[in-house]
């Protein structure tokens, strides 16, 4: 036997072992907590998705899924918090499409690399953004809005979950195809703009369903409009604004994933644990009510879908001449 075939004999044995290895642990798994690391602050969408799918993994797993929210500059330091956890399957991170496609094209370090530093598992849910007022403001449609913002430029003003997050590149989308120069303030995170709507102190914001579908329904919000080409089933009677602005329309997910190198065993674990808890009844209704849809796919098409996704938002940010300031 030559050295080259001793070799390659050992490097099958070692990876047959760890392969038998994996597996064993991906049966076991898990067998501690997990962290959802949420990279935006309670009461948000992405907050309300993952606090709805992590119950789910408790229960079915048997082992508490806790959500940790690790917010600021946009979603990044939650990101990178999760890329440089051990690669185990015990922390994961559940984040908004804009984290993964917007914040590397906006940030010149944005201390994450969505290719390289994640594994990704599944998208889980899908739920357009809102464009909502308080029920005083004058405007009370999407083309209302347009002709009061151009008739006083600068004097109306939209709120934003922070710099650099999907509320903010939506707000500029929309200033550049609607020509409104809406002034934008950056908060800490969606539930402060929010409030800020709700009380009157501020005019517009651009908020994600499940954060604002109740206090659209209740009648403490008016929805101009979904940032959506067409309109969606939970709210049928509120305008898309590609509906008034051909063309605009943005369809943000929420998806799944882990440190890259966890292991691929696990990652089918956790993949085949999400089809399951997406696929309940419970989980599908807590889903609706916050204006979301279960949205799945294997680990591969995920992956590609993903760098499908960042080459057409490229095009987009540079199209709408987003910056952080």
């Amino acid at each position: 036997m030559t050295l080259f075939s001793c070799f390659r004999c050992v490097n099958i044995a070692v990876t047959s072992v760890i392969l038998i290895c994996g597996n064993a642990h991906a049966e076991t798994y898990p067998t501690k907590s997990v962290t959802l690391i949420v990279p935006q602050a309670a009461g948000g969408g992405n907050d309300a998705i993952a606090r709805i799918v992590a119950q789910k993994l408790s229960e079915n797993l048997q082992q508490q899924f806790i959500v940790t929210n690790k917010v600021g500059a946009g979603g990044n330091i939650g990101a990178q918090a999760a890329a440089q956890a051990p690669k185990d399957g015990y922390t994961l991170f559940l984040a908004l499409s804009s984290v993964m496609l917007v914040n590397p094209l906006l940030y010149k370090q944005p201390g994450f690399d969505p290719v390289n530093d994640f594994a990704p598992i599944t998208p889980v849910a899908t739920a357009p953004y809102l464009l909502v007022a308080h029920p005083s403001f004058a405007a009370k449609s999407v083309k209302e809005l347009i002709a009061l913002a151009q008739s006083k430029p600068g004097a109306l003003s939209y709120g934003s979950a922070g710099n650099g997050t999907f509320n903010h590149l939506i707000g500029e989308m929309f200033n550049v195809a609607a020509k409104t120069g809406l002034a934008h303030i950056p908060y800490k995170g969606a539930a402060a703009a929010l409030n800020d709507v709700l009380s009157g102190e501020l005019p517009l914001a651009f908020v994600s369903m499940p954060s604002s579908i109740s206090f659209v329904k209740s009648g403490q919000l008016v929805a101009l409009g979904a940032t959506t080409k067409k309109r969606i089933a939970s709210l049928p009677q509120v305008p898309a604004i590609g509906e008034t602005i051909a063309g605009f329309g943005a369809d943000p997910w929420y998806g799944l994933f882990a440190p890259i190198g966890t292991p691929k065993p696990i990652i089918a674990r956790l993949h085949a644990a999400i089809i399951d808890a997406l696929r309940s009844a419970d989980v599908k209704h807590k889903l609706a009510l916050q204006g979301a849809e279960p949205f799945v796919s294997d680990p591969e098409k995920f992956a590609a879908m993903l760098k499908s996704e960042m080459a057409k938002w490229a095009k987009i940010v540079k199209d709408s001449g987003a910056t952080i300031d």
